[in-house]
Parts: C-alpha cells; sequence; structure tokens
C-alpha cells in the first residue's frame, strides 16, 4: 500500500478544542500496553478504581486485586508504554490534536455502546460527536454516475436537520460524501485507519482542510501509524459505531462497506441500502443486503427521514416539553433516549444502566399513558 505523508495545517486553533486530561499520558500508555485491548483496559480501569493503578501499583498489588497472572502483568511492559506516550503527547500539543478518552464527555455516546470501542480517539476539526442524529454513509471505491447521484440527492435532503455525516474518506462513495457535505454545510467526520500525521489517500487533502470548518477527522490510531491493510476494518468499526444508522449506497458482493453493515447490525443499529439493477456488480452487495433481511430498502432522503423520525424532531420536542412534567426522572430518560429514534428494551437498558426487568415496568408505564408503543421485537417508539 503506497502512502504519501501529508502534513496538516495542525497550529491552526479550533475553538472546541478540549484542555488536555492531566491523564493524557497514562491513556495513551494504556492504549500501547502488550496484550491490552480496549476490552481488557477497561476491566482494569474498573476493579483498579482508575488508570493511574495501573501503571503505578506494583505488579503483587495489581495481582491482588485483579487475579491477572503476575507473568502477563509483567509481560504488558508498562513502563516502555509510559516512555513511547510520553514522546507522543509532544507531537500531540505542538500539532494541536484533541485526545478523547472514552470517559470524557465529549468522547461519542453511541460508540461508548459497543464494547470493543476504542479506549483513545484523536480528532481534529470543528466537532460536536454527540449530536442528535448520526448518520454514517459508505459504499464502493469504484463509485458510478447512478451512485453519485444518489450521494448528491441524499446529503441535499439532509441540509437544515441537523445531522452529522460520518464516512471513511476512501475513493468512491465516501470521499463523494464529504464533498458534498461541504458543498452543501452539512456536518461531516472522515474516520481515517491511520495516524493524522499523514492523509490517504492523499488526493483528498483539500477535501479534508474543507472538512475541518464544519466537522472534521477522526482516529484511533497514534500519529505515525501508517494505512496498512488491517486498520481499515478497525476504522469501519468507529463508523459503525458512532452513528444511529448506517447507509450503503453501492457495494460489490465482497467489500468494506458490508463489514461496515454487518458491524452495524451487530451493534444493534438500523442499517439502510440502496437497490441497484441486478446486472450491475456495483449494485451486488446492496441488493444481496435487502435479499438476507440485513438492511432496510431505501429509495429516497425523505423515506430515510421518516423511518428514522427525524422528520418529526420538532413536533416530538414541544410534545415532550409537556409531557416531561409529568414523569418521573427515570421515565423522562427513557422519552429523550426514544426522542432520536426507535431502540430495542436491552438498548435502553444498556443506556441507562438497569436491569431489563425495571425497564420493562418503566416502558409498560409509559405505554400505558399512550406515550409510547411497541414495535415488533421488542422495539419501542414515541408515539
Amino acid at each position: 500500500m503506497i502512502d504519501r505523508i501529508i502534513f496538516f495545517n495542525f497550529n491552526r486553533k479550533f475553538k472546541n478544542l478540549a484542555v488536555k486530561s492531566p491523564q493524557l499520558t497514562e491513556q495513551i500508555a494504556l492504549t500501547l500496553l502488550k496484550g491490552v485491548g480496549p476490552v481488557k483496559a477497561k476491566q482494569l480501569i474498573s476493579k483498579l478504581n482508575g488508570i493511574e493503578p495501573i501503571f503505578k501499583s506494583s505488579i503483587e498489588e495489581i495481582h491482588e486485586v485483579t487475579g491477572i497472572s503476575k507473568k502477563f502483568l509483567f509481560e504488558m511492559e508498562r513502563e516502555e508504554a509510559y516512555l513511547k506516550a510520553k514522546k507522543e503527547i509532544r507531537f500531540i500539543q505542538q500539532k494541536n490534536i484533541q485526545p478523547i478518552f472514552y470517559l470524557d464527555d465529549n468522547y461519542p455516546r453511541r460508540l461508548k455502546e459497543c464494547g470493543d470501542a476504542p479506549l483513545l480517539l484523536y480528532a481534529k476539526g470543528e466537532m460536536n460527536l454527540n449530536v442528535n442524529k448520526v448518520v454514517s454513509i459508505v459504499g464502493t471505491r469504484s463509485a458510478t454516475e447512478y451512485g453519485k447521484g444518489i450521494c448528491e440527492e441524499l446529503i441535499k435532503g439532509f441540509i437544515g436537520k441537523d445531522i452529522l455525516v460520518v464516512s471513511g474518506m476512501a475513493y468512491g462513495i465516501d470521499i463523494l460524501i464529504h464533498q458534498f457535505c461541504v458543498k452543501y454545510n452539512v456536518p461531516t467526520i472522515g474516520v481515517l485507519g491511520h495516524g493524522l500525521d499523514r492523509l490517504y489517500p492523499s488526493q483528498h487533502l483539500e477535501t479534508a482542510l474543507k472538512m475541518y470548518e464544519n466537522g472534521g477527522l477522526i482516529t484511533e490510531f497514534l500519529p505515525g501509524t501508517r494505512p496498512e491493510r488491517e486498520n481499515f476494518p478497525m476504522r469501519n468499526r468507529i463508523v459503525a459505531g458512532m452513528s444511529d444508522a448506517t447507509i450503503v449506497v453501492e457495494s460489490m458482493e465482497k467489500g468494506g462497506s458490508l463489514i461496515t453493515a454487518d458491524l452495524a447490525n451487530d451493534y444493534n443499529r438500523d442499517v439502510f441500502a440502496f437497490p441497484g439493477n441486478v446486472g450491475q456488480k456495483f449494485s451486488k452487495g446492496c441488493n444481496q443486503l435487502i435479499l438476507d433481511q440485513k438492511a432496510h430498502l431505501l429509495t429516497d432522503t425523505s423515506s430515510f427521514l421518516k423511518w428514522m423520525h427525524w422528520d418529526e424532531q420538532k413536533k416530538t420536542e414541544n410534545v415532550q416539553r409537556t409531557l416531561f412534567l409529568n414523569l418521573s426522572e427515570e421515565e423522562q430518560r427513557i422519552m429523550t433516549i426514544l426522542q432520536m429514534k426507535p431502540h430495542h428494551i436491552d438498548s435502553i437498558a444498556h443506556l441507562m444502566a438497569l436491569s431489563v426487568s425495571k425497564i420493562s415496568v418503566l416502558l409498560f408505564n409509559l405505554e400505558m399513558n399512550g406515550l409510547i408503543s411497541s414495535l415488533p421485537g421488542k422495539q419501542y417508539q414515541i408515539v
């Protein structure tokens, strides 16, 4: 894979950059520990009541609290990870990169629901990753005129809807989506499969710089990380996980966009696909998603907005102001969750950190009061 390093206008100041965390060294070092992925790292933080003990406690102390073998703890190479993290901080601070740890308020809350979500993200731009409506749009690297037309009409339909659009900065559908977002002033985020000291493909630099005005770029990879093949499936899980829904515009029988669609389904997200000519190779993937009932058939923007209940936002908000006055705090939280889109009962329980049985009682009360209705498959929506 050929990569050309492109250094951005890093020294430009952005209004919403967060103050660097005093624990940034530990946060970066946590991602560099040998044999420790996001799931294991989160378990360590939970058992040790914080991130500092992972690096400042002795191996014996950590073993006693967590039960993790001393051999494994020794092989994590804590000191080496910590020293490397200190070196990385210099570049991050010099180039005004914004680190976002998974416990930070500005970490994408939808992504936080995913068990394999990255511990740390690196961002550049003017962005809010927790707006009410986020959609990922992906597709083939060899977009046809049919796909290009769909992309433009789709983004034109998002104008003024306060929707954040996410894609992967790749050739084809991805970059078309970003370019149309820039053209029509729709906020857009590009998720990278490499560090923020470069851009791949380098031909997309001009678009990336324009995206900084109303969105930007994020990645889980440290500066210096090259766009290796194995990084892109990891990138795809962020694209799928940080969104309410994923739309596939065009796809061959196999490809990254289908991986993203499968991940979105695994994360209990809505998936949509535009159908295409049965004889067109770039429509085979979308047609198969629809045939396998892994994606809803989509024909235009309005049908997507209607399915997501994003065409009724203002009406819903007005109703909520009145209804919330008579609800308990927990019921209000459920109504806020459902305000964005229908949710499965398990998803609601996860978001509220309550048992399914407790959520069932709350949902029953809301349904009896005529505020929500149940859908097939234990889904619930606002009436």
